[in-house]
């Protein structure tokens, strides 16, 4: 089946932006970063309609990639994608790589999006720091008993691709032919 709308999810840190990008240029989709449509100079998150208007628009091409964790628009993105990418890699591997990015983000001043840049005390002093974020998130899930997988349970139209480490996920996308078919063996 070729890959023609595909969103990623994953944990943060997954490399959930990095992999759709990657399959957007390897397969001649659009590519649109869900963060970006979000937020706004500032740190200041869309509005819940708007934000879902904004997918509404993104989706509505025949052929894109993006990642998404956002809840609030999460039923757009499952009932037009074709495949879910799932990046459910360990916890210490994620939370590393966020550490790491965030602190090269910091320490560059690297802009994020829409102008926005990450800072120390947002990082690390905040209630609102994505790495006490991604803590929260896997502690509440853990302790749910829930997953990943029960958020597209209800949309048996999607191939759902589930990978455990980097290195297949790196091994699954080099096996992609041109179009989005796997090559032989893959």
């Amino acid at each position: 089946m070729p890959l023609e709308r595909v969103v990623v999810f994953g944990f943060a840190g997954s490399g959930k932006s990095t992999l759709a990008r990657q399959l957007a240029q390897r397969l001649g989709l659009e590519y649109f970063e869900t963060d970006a449509l979000h937020w706004n100079p500032g740190w200041v998150g869309t509005p819940t309609p708007q934000f879902r208007e904004k997918i509404e628009a993104a989706t509505a091409g025949v052929r894109w990639a993006t990642e998404g964790n956002y809840s609030q628009v999460r039923d757009i993105y499952l009932k037009r994608a074709d495949t879910v990418i799932w990046l459910d890699y360990p916890f210490w591997f994620t939370y590393l790589r966020l550490l790491r990015r965030t602190l090269g983000r910091i320490l560059d001043r690297q802009p994020i999006c829409n102008g926005n840049y990450e800072t120390f005390g947002g990082a690390f002093l905040s209630r609102k720091s994505l790495l006490l974020y991604a803590l929260q998130s896997r502690w509440r899930m853990w302790r749910e008993g829930t997953d990943y997988s029960s958020r597209w349970d209800t949309y048996p139209h999607l191939e759902v691709l589930r990978f455990r480490r980097a290195k297949e996920t790196q091994a699954w996308l080099e096996g992609l032919k041109d179009g989005g078919q796997r090559a032989a063996g893959a």
